[in-house]
């Protein structure tokens, strides 16, 4: 995606002006959690094609297609209702989610994810920017999909100064050359059992890439 630096750049400079964040560590959390929706909407997408009978985990109001998106006519939530939607609808809804044992885990991640979020902008209009920029993504195309391991590099990059907060990923050159070395061929099996960024699947799909037409 040619908008890479840009798109965090963008919600950097937006979450700057909020009050409510303070920190790297908490505008991370933030875009991951609305990361994690947008995301998890497309999936259902796929889902609900696949699949007549499916029936999303998340209350249908709280759904992202729901309430994120701003067709331009002045509707769409923002300022102290989408506050009050998000930390008083959205955020209890999602944390008291039921699940069990045999709730499938694409279902049961919805809870594990927001158990332990919050949402910390204080600034609706901020908010809604921020939402915005997030819902111009577009998963369904080929490149910003698979570009999206770099979207969490990206952010990955910026928590070096966050302390214990910060995480480690691998450089994707080393994958890239990992990969290169190992020579992986089509029908093997690999595994990756620290996956973050997925940086070594990613790899090892490039390379098996060029042996799919063989």
């Amino acid at each position: 995606m040619s908008g890479l630096g840009n798109f965090v750049k963008r919600l950097r400079d937006i979450m700057r002006n909020d009050a409510g964040i303070n920190g790297d560590a908490q505008r991370i959390e933030q875009i991951v959690w609305l990361l994690f929706l947008k995301v998890y909407d497309t999936k259902e997408d796929d889902w609900e094609f696949n699949d007549d009978n499916y029936i999303s985990i998340i209350p249908e109001e709280c759904r992202w297609r729901n309430w994120v998106i701003d067709d331009g006519k002045g509707t769409a939530m923002t300022g102290d209702e989408l506050l009050d939607f998000i930390n008083n609808k959205l955020f209890p809804a999602l944390k008291g989610i039921e699940v069990s044992k045999i709730t499938p885990i694409n279902k049961a991640i919805v809870k594990t994810t927001f158990e332990d979020t919050n949402n910390y902008m204080k600034d609706g209009v901020l908010l809604r920017q921020v939402v915005n920029v997030i819902d111009g993504l577009d998963l369904t195309s080929y490149e910003e999909s698979h570009a999206f391991g770099d979207i969490y590099e990206s952010i990955l990059k910026e928590l070096q100064s966050a302390g214990s907060a910060g995480e480690f990923y691998t450089p994707r050159a080393v994958t890239d050359f990992m990969a290169k070395m190992i020579q992986p061929k089509i029908g093997e099996r690999m595994a990756d059992f620290a996956c973050g960024t997925g940086g070594f699947l990613i790899s090892w799909l490039k390379a098996l890439e060029g042996q799919k037409n063989h």
